[in-house]
């Protein structure tokens, strides 16, 4: 599926004073990324704190960005667990909208081997409705799903059609590229490791940054598939520094207050987490001014 090329972006839940979800902070959340050159759009994933939403608010969060996208860019919709029993039932109960794949991460907190990951998948695959990226993230899973079972779990069920892979570890990602087969994406999963994955094969990646960057973020990644390396190392070196700093208090913390400095969004998480401190802050005011986004 071409849908999934370029630049994704992991959108953030916004809340309003009240802690509720915010219509219409979501409502032009969606409209700037629309405008501002983003392929595609990923909600309740981590960055949406999905963990903290309740079911009925899940929905909502479904339903408006359907609406507000009206079918003009590829929708994808964030459901995992640990659970595969339940997993299953909810793939078959959950009415997916416009939304034309499932993003779901390896399950975490178990820790299963690699046989346990691959039975869980294929489960999933022969319950969805819809085509499945799958989504390994060590750092919050607590296990690594390895090449091999990314191969084998692409080879053996059509309807896996990608891996947003945020391992962080470049030869891991060559190891998937090298080996996969031409229609299977492999997106990144990292900011840091976006260009690079491109560069060296890859689909695009799944963006936290990019959400408030957009324009920037996009035309990095689209000279990656073109193979422009030099003027896309520019972009890259010019985002490092946010890219670190939106990450150094927990997502989405550092790009909810990028969003707020954007009149986008408030700055508002959900406990366990909260807001990014005064000094993050700044440094993340500082980083935008060279952006010329916000005023000096």
């Amino acid at each position: 599926m071409d849908s999934f090329i370029g630049t994704g972006v992991a959108l953030v839940t916004p809340f309003d004073s009240s802690g509720n979800v915010d219509v219409s902070s979501l409502t032009n959340l969606v409209e700037y990324q629309i405008a501002n050159g983003i392929d595609y759009l990923v909600v309740l994933g981590t960055t949406a704190e999905a963990a903290t939403l309740s079911t009925k608010e899940k929905n909502l969060v479904m339903k408006t960005v359907s609406l507000v996208n009206a079918g003009r860019l590829p929708l994808v919709v964030g459901h995992g667990g640990n659970n595969t029993h339940d997993l299953v039932q909810q793939f078959k109960e959950i009415d997916f909208l416009d939304y034309e794949a499932v993003l779901s991460v390896s399950p975490a907190y178990s820790k299963p081997t690699q046989e346990g990951i691959y039975q869980h998948f294929k489960a999933l695959s022969l319950a969805t409705p819809l085509p499945i990226i799958m989504y390994n993230v060590p750092s919050r899973t607590g296990s690594n799903m390895l090449p091999e079972t990314t191969l084998r779990l692409a080879n053996d069920f059509n309807n896996i059609i990608g891996i947003k892979e945020a391992c962080g570890d470049m030869l891991q990602l060559d190891e998937i590229l090298k080996h996969k087969n031409p229609d299977f994406h492999v997106i990144s999963g990292d900011d840091f490791t976006a260009l690079a994955t491109v560069l060296a094969g890859g689909s695009g990646v799944i963006s936290v940054l990019g959400q408030g960057l957009p324009k920037e973020f996009s035309k990095m990644i689209a000279l990656g598939l073109r193979g422009d390396s030099e003027p896309a190392y520019e972009i890259h070196q010019t985002l490092l520094n946010g890219m670190h700093l939106i990450f150094e208090e927990g997502n989405p913390a550092g790009i909810k207050t990028v969003l707020q400095l954007l009149n986008i969004a408030d700055n508002k998480v959900r406990l366990p987490l909260v807001k990014a401190s005064e000094d993050l802050t700044k440094r993340i005011v500082t980083f935008m001014k060279t952006k010329s986004i916000v005023n000096a």
